[in-house]
Order: C-alpha cells, then structure tokens, then sequence
C-alpha cells in the first residue's frame, strides 16, 4: 500500500503532458521540450520523471523510474530515523510519600529525561487528603529542583481536579547546569579521593625507608664487612 501510494506521487514518460520541462542532473539544468525529453530518455533507456510539478516549467529528472522510487523510499527512511520521538513519561505520587518511595520515582524520572523524554508528575488527593495540597506542591517543587541538571520546568505545579502536576522537559546535551547538590556530592568524592591519594603516598614512602642494618640491604653490607675481614685475617 505505501509503495503504491509513492509509485502514484510521480507522474512519469506520457504522463507529462507540458510542453516543456527543465532536466536537472549532475551536469546542472537545461529547459527543453517535453517532447525532446522523452526522446532523449528513450534513447537512455531511462523513464522522464516529473519531480517538480508546481515549477515552472516542472522540473524532471532521467533516471531508472525503480531506482528513483528505491531511492525516495530509502530517503523517507533515513529521515524518519532521524526523527526523536518525544514521549511524555507519568510519574504518580501521594501526598505522603515516603522518602524511599520518592527516591525511587526520582530515579526512574531521571532516567525518562536523560532519554529525551517529558515527564508529567502529579500527586493524586484521595478524599480527606485534599487537605495537604501545599503539601504535594512542596513536595512536586522538591521533585523538581532534584531533577534541575537534567529537566526543566514547564510550568508551576497546578491542581486540575484531585491531581497537582508538575511538567518537566529534557535539557538540551551539554546545556544542564548541575544542581547545589550535585556539586557538593562531586566535591566530596573529589576531597575523598584526594585523602586516599596522600594516604597510600605515606604508605609508599614508609615502606621505602629501610634501615640501614636490616632488611636485605641491611643483610648485604653485614656480609661484605665480614668478607672484607676474614680476607685480611687470611693475609
């Protein structure tokens, strides 16, 4: 059905009933007759394909009409590849939602914004716990400033009936500024990985110091003195 559908977008040979057409190809264009066209296309053994019908005159090509609809397919498909389906990821909260639950959603949204997803947060109220709305903004705003070095805020959270969402957007690669709590962690692990660093530089140099009458060291100098003198007893 879709081949039918772009082997019918094209009008080709007989079809173009102009009176003239520009030829496009690698050498550059040339206006002629439509009929001079369909000649030279004959003589080719390629088909006049008209690509261009709102020109004017319609622009056409010469060229194998199979070959030009493999190449039109195979041009729709790499553009369709390049294409990045944005799909919008919901994330579900209560008013009261523990911190190991929280934790939880947190990694899964991160996750959804770092693969170029939105994220659609929201705290459902059932019933009475209508009454803790501040309570699920609050938390919402916390959602969001823990996801700030990969999301953005599209909106301030709003109650639409018995849910408050929160809309987030993936940041663009190499715009996400990190979050206070991010660097704080990435300065701590520095400062830990500095300390362990000194650490096993002093293990290094305690146990490069050898002393002088121990050790192999130590061991080699005591024999050779007493080489030294059993050869001069001998003398």
């Amino acid at each position: 059905m879709k081949n039918d559908k772009l082997k019918n977008q094209y009008r080709i040979n007989e079809q173009i009933r102009v009176r003239e057409v520009r030829i496009v190809g690698d050498e550059g264009s040339s206006v002629m007759s439509t009929r001079d066209a369909l000649n030279q296309a004959r003589d080719m053994g390629v088909d006049l394909v008209e690509i261009s019908p709102n020109a004017n005159p319609p622009v056409c090509r010469l060229i194998d009409y199979s070959k030009f609809l493999y190449q039109q397919k195979k041009r729709q498909k790499e553009m369709k590849a390049k294409q990045v389906k944005v799909e919008v990821k919901e994330i579900r909260f209560g008013p009261q939602t523990d911190e190991h639950d929280y934790q939880f959603k947190l990694k899964h949204a991160r996750e959804f914004l770092e693969e170029g997803n939105k994220v659609r947060a929201y705290v459902f109220f059932r019933g009475r716990s209508i009454l803790f709305k501040e309570q699920g903004e609050v938390l919402l705003l916390r959602f969001a400033n823990d996801l700030e070095e990969v999301g953005k805020v599209e909106g301030m959270p709003s109650l639409e009936g018995k849910k408050m969402f929160l809309y987030l957007a993936p940041k663009k690669a190499g715009s996400a500024k990190k979050s206070q709590q991010a660097r704080d962690r990435e300065a701590a692990q520095l400062e830990a990985k500095e300390a362990a660093k000194q650490q096993k530089e002093a293990q290094t140099e305690e146990t490069a110091e050898i002393p002088a009458n121990g050790g192999l060291l130590g061991n080699a100098k005591i024999s050779a003195d007493a080489l030294k003198k059993l050869t001069e007893s001998e003398d």
